[in-house]
């Protein structure tokens, strides 16, 4: 009930963004259901037919991605001060996350059973003059547990994935990530006084709450009689306590920039030899996506899982270029927000690339009219693009409220607004600079193989 509850009173963009989750799934409980509907009207082409369903995991795991990125977005489950008193501790909010992904991928997952109904004509007749029953099997009858058992798939799976990413981390009782304990412990070992009242404590309180006794003798400092340093005409000095403390580690470089590397290397180098080999086996994707070795579509899958890997590398080199040759105050802010949000904003940015690397792939396939999609080819396609596009969308939102802290504190000290809006186009326009050329020429090398 409680999450029926916050599910209705939600704001209109989080109601906006769980139905593009039940978009997602419904999209992918129709392949799946496809792919069931092919069985039945192919039994005797068992290995394509779960070819097909092995192809399904891709939109699966899209959707799965985004109903993650929807669940950490969602304020409704967001640990705040005073709910645990009420029962609310970060497991209960685990929980209510996971049923409200599991009631957004069965709606879906309902949506997607009632227009496979349709199309077999089981509701109203046959639509569209029968042009669905050769794929659909809308001549023999459906096995309702088959179809209810993959329909199941995508909220069994959405809503595991976001129980293990918002599952509780930190032990009870101690400070683990919190700010405000951060600060205090921050203040406490750098001054040894206690950052509340501003006096030196009486006891030293230990990791397990046991007080022991201060034998130390109390120190005295000399006072300091160097006179502060008087600011500028018009500035005026940033108290300490409005500027939040920023861990060093969010800042740190990702390390996958060369594992990248030799994964794209890898991919390229497979796609060229097999490309090349005759006696190399060969396959036909479903839909009339890509015919072609093997090897081929491997190296191709080690390529987009290069580019995801790397995305978040190369958006902490470009925050660090945004700072280089003597940064102003517009650049300097964008790089370092850029860097610090490196980890957060790169990898659904690497989903963008590679889903782009394959359209351009699918694209210069198509133009000859070698290999032309079919509409269940197209719905995959547009499952994954929009998956991925969202994703980035909702991971820009939830990076935009880590660091409501670190702008309400900005403003607080005169940072117009213009700044901010515009340190948010530089950074928009450098990753576009650095990675649309990047994705361009991966996809133009990865694409040639296909075409010989």
């Amino acid at each position: 009930m409680l999450a029926l509850r916050l599910t209705r009173v939600a704001h209109p963009a989080v109601q906006l963004r769980r139905l593009l989750v039940a978009a997602a799934a419904a999209g992918t409980g129709f392949l799946l259901l496809s792919a069931l509907g092919y069985a039945m009207a192919h039994p005797d082409h068992s290995t394509a037919a779960l070819l097909r369903l092995a192809w399904c995991a891709i939109p699966l795991a899209a959707t799965v991605y985004l109903a993650v990125a929807v669940a950490r977005t969602d304020p409704g489950t967001r640990p705040r001060p005073g709910l645990s008193a009420l029962g609310l501790g970060p497991a209960r909010l685990m929980a209510v996350a996971a049923l409200n992904t599991v009631l957004a991928c069965t709606l879906g997952s309902l949506l997607a059973l009632a227009v496979f109904l349709h199309l077999r004509g089981d509701l109203t007749g046959m639509p569209f003059d029968g042009a669905a029953k050769d794929f659909l099997a809308a001549d023999r009858p459906l096995p309702l547990p088959a179809a209810l058992t993959l329909l199941t798939v995508p909220p069994v799976l959405a809503s595991t994935a976001v129980a293990l990413v918002l599952r509780p981390r930190d032990l009870p009782g101690t400070p683990g990530r919190n700010p405000v304990v951060y600060a205090l412990l921050a203040a406490r070992r750098t001054t040894g006084t206690d950052a509340t009242t501003g006096s030196r404590p009486t006891t030293n309180t230990r990791l397990t709450g046991h007080p022991a006794p201060d034998t130390a003798p109390p120190r005295h400092p000399a006072p300091d009689t160097t006179p502060p340093p008087h600011p500028a005409d018009g500035d005026q000095p940033a108290p300490v306590s409005e500027i939040p403390p920023v861990p060093a580690a969010a800042e740190a470089a990702p390390t996958g920039l060369p594992w990248a590397v030799a994964v794209l290397a890898a991919g390229l180098a497979m796609e060229s030899y097999a490309g090349v080999t005759e006696a190399s086996p060969r396959t036909a994707l479903p839909g009339g996506l890509a015919t072609g070795p093997v090897g081929v579509l491997v190296g191709w899958s080690l390529t987009a899982l290069g580019l995801v890997l790397a995305a978040p590398a190369l958006a902490h080199l470009c925050g660090r270029l945004l700072q280089a040759v003597r940064p102003g105050a517009l650049r300097l802010l964008a790089g370092r927000v850029l860097m610090a949000e490196a980890n957060r904003i790169g990898r659904p940015l690497g989903v963008v690339c590679a889903v782009t690397s394959a359209t351009f792939a699918a694209t210069v396939l198509h133009s000859g009219g070698k290999h032309p999609g079919g509409p269940l080819t197209t719905l995959g396609g547009l499952v994954v693009a929009g998956c991925a596009v969202a994703t980035l969308l909702t991971t820009a939102v939830e990076a935009r409220q880590a660091r409501a802290g670190t702008t309400e504190a900005l403003l607080r000290l005169g940072a117009p607004a213009t700044l901010l809006r515009g340190a948010a186009a530089l950074r928009t326009g450098a990753l576009l600079a650095l990675f649309g050329p990047f994705t361009l020429l991966i996809a133009d090398l990865a694409a040639r193989p296909l075409v010989r």
